[in-house]
C-alpha cells in the first residue's frame, strides 16, 4: 500500500464543499467577485478540513503578481544581518508579502545554483544585503527579477542601492570618543578596502590633528573580535579607546578585555558600529553606532512593491547611543 500522501488539489476542496471550483479561487484569492457568506464559510471550512495549500506560484500567474520576495544575507548569525531580516519580513508584511531568506554564509558555489534556486520561486523581486557575483548578477538579470540593494559601501551599477553612511557613521564613534578627551584610538575591523569605516576612522583623527592609533584587523564574527580583543589588550599602553566596525566584534572584544583584567572604560573605552539589540545588554553595555536598519528595509522594499527601480544610491545618516562602555580618558594618559 502507498502510504504518502496525495496533495490536496482546489478541486478537492470545491467537492467537499460542494461548489464550484471558481467560487473557491474566488474565495482563497481574495477577489471581489460576490460570493456569499453560507459559501465562503463552506469553502473555509473545507480547506481546515482537508488541510489545503494553495499553490504560491499558481496565485501568482493568476493576480499577476508574485506573494514573495527573496532576502540575501551575508551572514545570518551576525545580530545585525539577524535584524535586518526581521526588518525586511516586518516591511514585506505589511505589502501582504513573505520572505524568502537565503544565507550568503551557507552558500556561494561556483555555478550559483543557490541564486537560481531562488529566482525559481516565481519573486516579486529580490532584496540583497551582499554584494553578488557576476554569474550571480547574470542569473537574475535573466530571469528578470527586480534586484534592489542594501548595506552596501557603494553604488551597485544598474540597481537601486541604500545604505548607511559609514563614513559619517564613523566619524560619530571617534567624535564621542575625542570629545571625552581620547588621542590615542585604535581601530579593530575587515582589512576590506571596500568597507568604508577604516577611512571614516583615520578622516576623523586628521582632521582632528590626532595621529590614527593602533589597528587591529579582523573578521566580522565573535571570535575576530575576542583574537583582535587579545592583541589589544597587550597593547593596552599604546591606546586608551577602540572603535570596532561591528557590535558583533566589539562583543568578542569586550570578552577579551574582560579576560586580561581590563577595566571598561576605566581603562579602554570600547565604541561599536550597528546599533544591535544585543548592544545594550553586554557587560558593560556598549556605545555603538546605530544603522537605520527599519527604515532602509522599509524603503527598500516599498520600492521593489512600486516597480520604480531606477538606479540610485541612497545614503541613511547613522545615529550615536552612547552607553557605558565608554568614559573620560584615564588620568595621566
Amino acid at each position: 500500500m502507498d502510504s504518502r500522501r496525495r496533495t490536496v488539489t482546489r478541486a478537492d476542496v470545491a467537492r467537499l464543499a460542494g461548489l464550484s471550483t471558481a467560487v473557491v479561487s474566488y474565495v482563497l484569492s481574495g477577489s471581489d467577485r460576490p460570493v456569499s457568506e453560507a459559501s465562503r464559510a463552506r469553502v473555509l471550512a473545507a480547506v481546515d478540513a482537508l488541510g489545503y495549500r494553495p499553490n504560491a506560484a499558481a496565485q501568482a500567474l493568476s493576480r499577476g503578481r508574485s506573494t514573495m520576495i527573496g532576502f540575501i544575507v551575508p551572514d545570518q548569525r551576525n545580530p545585525f544581518f539577524a535584524e535586518m531580516m526581521s526588518a525586511v519580513d516586518g516591511a514585506a508584511h505589511a505589502h501582504d508579502l513573505m520572505v524568502l531568506t537565503l544565507n550568503a554564509h551557507e552558500r556561494r558555489s561556483v555555478d550559483g545554483d543557490e541564486i537560481a534556486g531562488l529566482t525559481s520561486q516565481q519573486l516579486e523581486g529580490i532584496i540583497s544585503a551582499d554584494a553578488l557575483t557576476p554569474q550571480e548578477l547574470t542569473i537574475i538579470e535573466r530571469n528578470r527579477i527586480p534586484l534592489v540593494y542594501v548595506n552596501q559601501f557603494t553604488a551597485r551599477p544598474g540597481h537601486p542601492t541604500f545604505s548607511t553612511d559609514y563614513i559619517a557613521g564613523s566619524r560619530l564613534a571617534v567624535e564621542h570618543l575625542l570629545s571625552l578627551g581620547h588621542r590615542r584610538i585604535a581601530f579593530v575591523g575587515n582589512e576590506s578596502p571596500l568597507d568604508t569605516r577604516e577611512s571614516g576612522w583615520r578622516r576623523a583623527l586628521a582632521d582632528a590633528g590626532v595621529p590614527a592609533g593602533p589597528v587591529f584587523h579582523s573578521e566580522y564574527s565573535l571570535r575576530g573580535g575576542y583574537e583582535a580583543g587579545l592583541q589589544v589588550a597587550d597593547r593596552r599602553d599604546e591606546l586608551t579607546a577602540v572603535f570596532a566596525a561591528s557590535d558583533q566584534v566589539a562583543t568578542g572584544l569586550l570578552t577579551a578585555l574582560h579576560e586580561r583584567g581590563v577595566d571598561i572604560p576605566g581603562e579602554v573605552s570600547v565604541v561599536g558600529f550597528d546599533g544591535t539589540p544585543e548592544a545594550a545588554y553586554t557587560w558593560p553595555a556598549l556605545t555603538s553606532v546605530s544603522q537605520p536598519v527599519h527604515e532602509m528595509a522599509n524603503d527598500a522594499v516599498a520600492l521593489l512593491v512600486s516597480g520604480e527601480l531606477s538606479p540610485m544610491f541612497r545614503n541613511y545618516p547613522a545615529e550615536l547611543v552612547v552607553r557605558a562602555s565608554t568614559g573620560p580618558v584615564p588620568a595621566g594618559r
